[in-house]
Order: structure tokens, then sequence, then C-alpha cells
């Protein structure tokens, strides 16, 4: 563990705590572990639009599902965010909702 992060541990009964944003921060300096993190932001905030979508439409899980024409198992699964979505999965959703995909 680099020292800069050391030196901001807490320690309590002899285990030493380190803030969750101390950690992610020095995380964060690895181009890896800072494209994976975005990704995953990215994979999240799609997952809270749609839930955001079809709630706004006033659908439930099974009417934007059977709308898309999948289980609404797939919606549940997609919304928990647990799970990853594909791209065609997320244009059926869009198209269900009358909304268009679009990369920038």
């Amino acid at each position: 563990m680099k020292k800069q992060l050391k030196d901001k541990a807490i320690n309590i009964a002899g285990y030493k705590f380190y803030k969750f944003e101390d950690i992610l921060k020095e995380e964060l300096k690895s181009e890896s572990f800072r494209q994976a993190y975005n990704e995953e932001l990215a994979r999240l905030d799609i997952t809270k639009q749609i839930k955001t979508l079809r709630a706004k439409k006033k659908l439930t899980q099974k009417e934007l599902a059977k709308k898309a024409n999948m289980p609404q198992s797939v919606i549940a699964r997609l919304e928990s965010g647990e799970h990853s979505i594909s791209l065609g999965t997320l244009s059926r959703i869009a198209h269900a909702v009358g909304k268009k995909i679009q990369l920038v």
C-alpha cells in the first residue's frame, strides 16, 4: 500500500481503517482501474435512466417487458444494477418507450 494511504489509516483496537474516498483516489491513478470504474459508472447510469423512464411512463416491469418483447425478469435483473445490458436489449427497451439510443 502506498505511503500516502498508510498515513491516512485510522487505528482502532489494533485494526487499520481507511476512508473509501482515500482508497478510490489512490486506485484512480491506475489507467486500467479508472477505465473499468468509468465503464461501471456508465452502466449504472443507464440502468438508473431505464428505471426512471419506466416510472415516468407509468409502466410496470411486466408492461415494459411485454412492449420490448422480453421476459419481465430481464427488466428486473437490469434494474437491479447487478447485470450488464447488451446493446440489443437496450435498443429494444428504448424502442418500447419511444426513445432512440445515441452514442456520443
